[in-house]
């Protein structure tokens, strides 16, 4: 297996996002008559736990503070990092919310009684499929997985239609990915959740058995098919519609395919969750409020080109319709087994 990665890193430590605006202490109701023991009251203070790339969240988080007068104290890293930190921590965890870049990790959390309950009027505005079933979690984002193909050296006929195929002898020292990352390691627990576990690990071992080329982000992978250096990535699509973008379609060398149905063209969400600890706390829930308002939602069309989830918001210009890649057969609340697939890829030495 060879082994790249991208110059950028994403800092794993806490970095504060102080933008408060002036008025933003909470105001008491009556002197008269203090909170019950249920009721908390605003501090003007958050913090978060953010498995999404700083790059693309500090600007929302700064929209946020400026609309509400919450400094946010934003701790990065990867959501399979954070996830298990927020395991490790438990009750005792800093963090009032947790922004993850895939259900998988929330549903872990939700297993291990570590979440509050999402309101219902607010978990309600995002319709069922994408957000959890008990309002443990609500989904923020869709994103589909893809194909990504260098479409110079190889035919779209040729890209296979399942992930499946890929361990085939042809694809052998072709085929790239990044198998620290949520939405991958999503992927794999949906293998197994709608192939079976004899299905899902025949197709780890093969693959690792396949000379892969490792990345640690997506972005990393699809760099490698735009360069020439790589046949076949599997990515998030919103990646490519990011590069397009910046360089325009008609210069990128890597191609999508979508894969309506497969495991590995499954529709995962990026989504939040308020904390147990946390239970009650306005901030935290002033801030899963906005991450589904029009504006945060607009936010991720316009700058991540992911789906969003909030009725009537329109998708990135040019992408299928979200409904048309959704597999009916995957329930999302099924993906909480992330330590499973995590122990799946490093048998096969894949982590």
């Amino acid at each position: 297996m060879r082994i790249f990665r991208r110059g950028l890193t994403i800092s794993a430590g806490a970095a504060v996002i102080a933008i408060a605006m002036s008025g933003c202490a909470p105001a008491g109701d009556d002197a008269a008559s203090p909170p019950t023991d249920a009721a908390i009251e605003s501090d003007g203070e958050l913090t978060l736990y953010a498995g999404r790339d700083e790059a693309l969240i500090a600007p929302l988080i700064e929209r946020f503070t400026e609309d509400t007068g919450i400094e946010v104290i934003a701790r990065y890293g990867t959501s399979p990092e954070l996830n298990a930190l927020l395991l490790e921590e438990g009750e005792s965890t800093p963090a009032q919310v947790f922004l993850s870049q895939d259900a998988g990790a929330l549903g872990s959390l939700a297993n291990a009684d570590l979440v509050s309950k999402i309101p219902a009027e607010l978990a309600e505005q995002i319709p069922a499929g994408f957000t959890s079933e008990d309002d443990g979690w609500i989904g923020v984002t869709g994103r589909a997985r893809v194909i990504a193909y260098d479409g110079d050296k190889v035919a779209e006929a040729d890209v296979p239609d399942s992930v499946l195929d890929l361990t085939d002898p042809e694809w052998s020292g072709r085929v790239g990915f990044p198998p620290g990352n949520a939405s991958f390691q999503s992927f794999v627990t949906a293998l197994r959740v709608l192939e079976g576990e004899d299905t899902a690990e025949q197709w780890v071992e093969g693959i690792s058995g396949n000379d892969p080329e490792l990345t640690e982000k997506n972005g990393a992978t699809l760099d490698l098919v735009n360069n020439g250096q790589l046949d076949v990535a599997l990515i998030n699509h919103y990646y490519w519609y990011e590069d397009a973008a910046e360089i325009g379609a008609e210069n990128m060398r890597a191609q999508l395919k979508f894969l309506p149905g497969d495991a590995g063209g499954m529709v995962n969400v990026t989504g939040a969750a308020i904390l147990a600890p946390a239970e009650g706390d306005p901030d935290a829930l002033a801030f899963i409020e906005y991450l589904v308002s029009e504006d945060a939602q607009q936010y991720f069309v316009e700058n991540t080109y992911e789906y969003p989830l909030l009725p009537g918001i329109d998708a990135p210009e040019g992408m299928p319709a979200l409904d048309s890649l959704v597999n009916a057969k995957l329930d999302l609340s099924d993906l909480e087994s992330i330590e499973q697939t995590q122990e799946l890829l490093a048998e096969y030495g894949l982590l």
